[in-house]
């Protein structure tokens, strides 16, 4: 799913329906719907205070609204903000890599009759309301007057407001409209020289010019915002204020009404600007059918995301769908397919497509959009190394750990092929499969995976023993032990578990090939995890195999799997404590000192575990004393010396992990102890019953949300969490 297409096509299907079409969205436009129950969700209303989003953790406070992957987002007013009335808060736009406010509201619509500014609160206080798939205002102006202002988006590049104004008194009504807008002009030079705005026949436009400041501002001078009005208009500009007026008043009879219909659109380089120009056009010729296909696709999604999920957890599987939605980026710069990032209210996250992020949230997303899934996996493969790398041959077959919207000869800093991330892959193919029945789609992805799983063994196995380890890749920031380790520490995504730490023995050793060739550098121990995370990839790899027609290979996959497996069960399991841990390299030895890790249940989850080991683990699962505490699954066991109920990776809940161990549960027939838990996390994990972010992770003593809100993989993995499936 990359770029309009999906919604061209959409909306020429309803075009080629005939009259049929447009009467019946347009009629829909002009009477109330019903409530909804998914009625704000979240809560997007605000307005930003400075250009910057964000406080002193570089999280933006406004939750706000994006749909078809575009990179520009939008909120809503507060009741009772009269200033912000007639406008959505914004546009948010990220400027390639980063997010910054462009207005505190762009384009505030007035309305005024004989000369007089109508008072869109005169007859009595607006309701302001986000709805799945829209923004919706609703004001009552007295005398006769009802006025609506509605925001969805009908490219991945450009919104589609609707504002309509309907006469419900007795006589005609003569009215004229205008409106206005200010740039958030950046603190800081040379941000703050950035924008600029422009008259155009149709609207207004805001030009940028070239920025290239790695950590804050990333423009190339092509980038341009724009408003078009499909109504006649003329556009006055003063600095950084812009007025626009409609060349011709509106007279509504009694019951008639108007709508005046404007794109704002944002894109990157002078092809987009040109290919979304002509699209605007068809989008105001025919605002009704692009209305009518985003409700019909988005009545599609909470189909799918609340199937099979208990009504009182439907709302929070909507929000699952809208932090999802809102977090899709469609292709540019470097990212060649639709993805998803992991949250756009998180400055350092709002870019870029992490790998193990990607595997995670294309589960979720097959629920609702399975060629958005494919595109997401797309996303990451596109960048697998090759053998004929000009730079890092030798690591074929690898995965980065994060791609952005500039690569390293971009001057993009976010951008790290230091390490790769937990392979996850073929799960993540083989789900998305399970909901599209697309074997091109595996047959596409078959030789990368195969790839991807070969170069773990021949880069991650130091002592080619079948156990491989976390490690780091030859790379000029990898230039020191410390950040070998480092790294390695982050290609287990659990970047600061106590497991890695230094002080307690975590260090690097050099991989080699044969012919003494340096492949990379590998931790000094085998993680249960990662050993667990291959077996079950090779398990998935045989069922693609025999999907595929390929016997032999799914034979190979299936006996790999099941040694991988045995290997794990029997190294990596301490019985004296009933947990699997990580073992030294070289020795073998479980490292128990290091305490209990969530990741000593991912055995389960991938069937590795016996039953014997299954039930202790289950035991300690079920322990308020170990990782059974006020929100379940704690990254380190309570117990542990080195618990920390905030400290990232060394306490806090992740709902990757909590899903993992879950369904581990499930997978063994410990469905009541497996429910019981996940109702436990639900209720006292902050904001999932209520209109809260869903979070990077939580508290495990308490339920308070931690970290960046908003964030992909805890709402993708919430998803089949939500459900009572038997696994």
């Amino acid at each position: 799913m990359t770029g309009n297409r999906p919604l061209r096509a959409l909306t020429a299907l309803l075009l080629a329906g005939g009259a049929l079409a447009v009467p019946q969205a347009a009629s829909a436009h002009e009477h109330p719907a019903p409530a909804s129950p998914y009625a704000d969700v979240l809560d997007l209303h605000g307005t930003p205070a400075a250009a910057l989003p964000g406080d002193d953790e570089d999280n933006n406070p406004v939750t706000v609204f994006a749909d078809q992957g575009a990179w520009h987002a939008y909120a809503l007013p507060k009741a009772g903000d009269k200033d912000a009335y007639g406008g959505f808060s914004g546009p948010l736009y990220i400027a390639q890599e980063y997010p910054w406010w462009l207005s505190k509201s762009f384009s505030r619509i007035r309305l005024t009759e004989n000369g007089r500014t109508l008072d869109l609160a005169g007859g009595g206080t607006p309701r302001f309301t986000s709805l799945p798939g829209r923004l919706l205002q609703s004001y009552d102006l007295g005398h006769g007057l009802r006025f609506t202002l509605e925001l969805r988006f009908a490219t991945d590049r450009s919104a589609l407001v609707r504002a309509q104004v309907r006469n419900t008194g007795s006589a005609p009504r003569t009215l004229g409209a205008d409106w206005t807008g200010s740039l958030l002009r950046p603190a800081d030079r040379p941000m703050r020289d950035a924008p600029s705005l422009t008259a155009t026949r149709s609207g207004v436009g805001v030009d940028f010019t070239k920025v290239r400041e790695t950590w804050e501002y990333l423009t190339d001078g092509t980038e341009r915002f724009e408003v078009t009005h499909k109504d006649r208009v003329r556009t006055t500009v003063d600095g950084d204020t812009y007025r626009t007026e409609a060349t011709e008043p509106v007279t509504l009879a009694p019951g008639r009404s108007h709508s005046f219909d404007w794109t704002e659109s944002y894109t990157f380089t002078v092809a987009e600007r040109t290919r979304e120009k002509a699209t605007v056009r068809d989008v105001l010729d025919h605002p009704a059918s692009v209305v009518s296909a985003s409700d019909a696709r988005w009545h599609g999604y909470v189909a799918g995301v609340t199937r099979n999920v208990p009504a009182d957890r439907r709302r929070a599987a909507v929000k699952s769908l809208e932090t999802l939605v809102t977090n899709w980026r469609s292709a540019a710069g470097q990212i060649k397919h639709d993805g998803i990032t992991p949250s756009i209210s998180y400055k350092w996250f709002t870019g870029g497509i992490w790998a193990w992020d990607t595997w995670k949230q294309a589960v979720g997303t097959a629920r609702f959009a399975p060629d958005l899934a494919e595109s997401q996996i797309r996303s990451m493969f596109d960048w697998q190394i090759t053998s004929d790398s000009a730079t890092r041959p030798q690591d074929a077959g690898m995965i980065p750990d994060v791609i952005f919207y500039n690569d390293p000869s971009r001057g993009g800093g976010n951008w790290n092929e230091r390490n790769s991330k937990p392979p996850l892959a073929a799960w993540a193919v083989w789900e998305v499969y399970a909901k599209t029945g697309d074997k091109a789609f595996l047959r596409e992805m078959y030789p990368k995976l195969a790839a991807y799983q070969a170069w773990w063994y021949r880069n991650r196995d130091h002592d080619h023993n079948g156990l491989a380890e976390y490690g780091a890749t030859v790379d000029p920031a990898n230039n020191s032990p410390e950040e070998r380790r480092l790294a390695a520490a982050w290609e287990s995504g659990m970047d600061n578990a106590p497991r890695f730490d230094a002080a307690l023995g975590a260090n690097v050793v050099a991989n080699r090939a044969a012919d003494g060739t340096l492949l990379g550098y590998s931790l000094n121990q085998e993680s249960v995890d990662l050993n667990s995370y291959l077996a079950a990839d090779q398990g998935h790899l045989a069922r693609i195999a025999g999907a595929l027609g390929r016997g032999a290979d799914a034979e190979r996959w299936k006996q790999r799997s099941a040694a991988t497996s045995s290997a794990v069960r029997t190294t990596m399991y301490d019985p004296t404590d009933g947990w699997f841990h990580d073992t030294a390299l070289g020795s073998g030895a479980p490292l128990t000192a290091r305490g209990r890790g969530i990741e000593g249940a991912v055995p389960l989850w991938t069937g590795t575990a016996s039953r014997t080991q299954a039930r202790a683990v289950r035991d300690k699962l079920m322990d308020p004393g170990e990782f059974a505490t006020t929100v379940p699954f704690p990254t380190v066991s309570k117990s542990s010396p080195y618990f920390s109920p905030t400290a990232y990776w060394r306490g806090p809940v992740w709902f990757d992990q909590a899903y993992f161990a879950r369904d581990g549960l499930r997978r063994y027939g410990y469905v009541k102890e497996a429910n019981a838990l996940t109702d436990q996390l639900l209720t006292h994990a902050s904001g999932l019953t209520g209109n809260g972010p869903i979070m990077e992770n939580y508290d495990p003593t308490t339920g308070a949300p931690l970290n960046s809100p908003h964030f992909s993989w805890s709402a993708a993995l919430l998803l089949p969490m939500l459900t009572r499936d038997k696994p």
